[in-house]
């Protein structure tokens, strides 16, 4: 039986940005499909880069990645990537279910399926009674949840998010882990990255720390906490990344 295809491979990736900075000095990393992964690590640790080269927003220095066996610069791998940023990136210009049937037209959906498809977003975040409003008069939250809504609306097969909870109150917090549990319970394979390490020990059934561009260890939250002989994964990170990194 020949070996399931990974959710996302990068092997050697390396990003040196103009001016010399090395961002990302060659990283291995694989996602198995249907996992849910955390990716922990300080501002400057290289999270950003590495998401942005999977998602063709950087251009890797070096490296090989793909997405379910695609490249990641092919439309297939596209396709199959969701991505919910961390800034809120929102057309002033149209409205709420504009912006779901225009990125879901983007990622090759027909237009009655886009409709549909914006339809059944707007219900399930509650976005209904927004629907006609231009999205920079939303709340905070209620962006917040368009962003999400964007990103699951073509129905991709990896779903990266940026810190998806930054700024949210606490009901929608719960909301929000509620729902991506349920999307991984269906087969989604997400990538997360969060700055709330109790959302990471939650929700992840891997965790990988970074710092400097680098995997430093990874494994399950249950596993470091034993190699570490911590009591939560709080303080595994302040040991692997605060205790480590001080001069």
């Amino acid at each position: 039986m020949p070996d399931a295809v990974a959710a996302l491979s990068i092997k050697g990736l390396r990003k040196v940005y103009r001016g010399g900075f090395t961002a990302v000095p060659g990283l291995d990393l694989e996602l198995p499909d249907g996992s849910f992964f955390g990716l922990l690590g300080p501002n400057g640790a290289g999270k950003t880069t590495l998401i942005a080269s999977v998602c063709n927003i950087v251009r890797p220095t070096a490296g090989q990645l793909t997405v379910f066996g695609h490249d990641h610069r092919s439309r297939e791998a596209r396709r199959l990537i969701g991505l919910a940023e961390q800034d809120i990136n929102v057309d002033r210009f149209l409205s709420v279910r504009q912006q779901l049937i225009y990125h879901c037209g983007y990622h090759g959906t027909g237009r009655r399926a886009a409709v549909r498809r914006a339809d059944e977003m707007l219900a399930l975040f509650g976005l209904e009674a927004k629907a006609d409003g231009r999205a920079y008069e939303l709340s905070g939250g209620m962006q917040r949840r368009l962003i999400l809504a964007r990103a699951l609306s073509h129905q991709p097969r990896l779903l990266i998010l940026d810190e998806p909870t930054a700024g949210v109150d606490v009901e929608l917090r719960s909301e929000i882990w509620r729902l991506l549990k349920g999307l991984n319970a269906a087969g989604t394979t997400i990538l997360l990255t969060t700055h709330y390490l109790d959302e990471a020990e939650t929700l992840c059934d891997e965790i990988a720390l970074i710092r400097a561009g680098r995997i430093v260890d990874r494994g399950s939250a249950a596993s470091l906490r034993d190699r570490y002989e911590a009591r939560d994964i709080t303080e595994v990170y302040e040991r692997v990344i605060t205790t480590e990194a001080a001069p």
